[in-house]
């Protein structure tokens, strides 16, 4: 690739990866305070920066398991290309704002394993998914609950 087109590409990515980041906080943050701003534990600032500090830092605590499940266990690592990145930013974006202006609870770490799985598939076939690690995330996405999956029916 031509490198004066490589740079404005790498760019354009890391501001549609920013803009999903944006989006995740705006989707998720609502089901992760509402509890504690609706029982009045914490005011609504509180709850935000509380919110946003153990999302940083949970790492810490956590450690990197879920990133690399997702980097290396559920599409075929030799797959993963900038257009395939793209795709699924675009596709867990796509699905944030329509599950936004619908009322639809949904997670958006979920909306980007369907955004990379559909990106992989689409540039690979059905090669391109790790069986295994797809199978296994989908059963913990279906079988443990979450609190965008919760906060209306629970």
């Amino acid at each position: 690739m031509d490198p004066t087109l490589a740079f404005p590409l790498l760019v354009g990515l890391i501001g549609v990866a920013l803009f999903f980041d944006f989006l995740n906080g705006l989707h998720d943050a609502a089901n992760s305070i509402a509890t504690v701003v609706s029982t009045r534990v914490l005011r609504p600032q509180y709850a935000v920066f509380w919110a946003a500090f153990f999302n940083f830092i949970a790492f810490i605590f956590f450690g990197l398991h879920v990133a690399e499940t997702i980097g290396r266990g559920i599409v075929s690592a030799d797959i993963v290309t900038p257009q395939v990145v793209f795709a699924a930013l675009v596709g867990a974006i796509a699905w944030n704002i329509i599950t936004w202006l619908y009322g639809i609870p949904s997670s958006s770490s979920h909306a980007l394993i369907g955004g990379l799985v559909g990106g992989a598939v689409a540039k690979a076939g059905s090669v391109a998914i790790v069986w295994s690690g797809l199978l296994k995330t989908v059963a913990a996405i279906v079988l443990s609950p979450s609190p965008a999956s919760c906060w209306r029916w629970c």
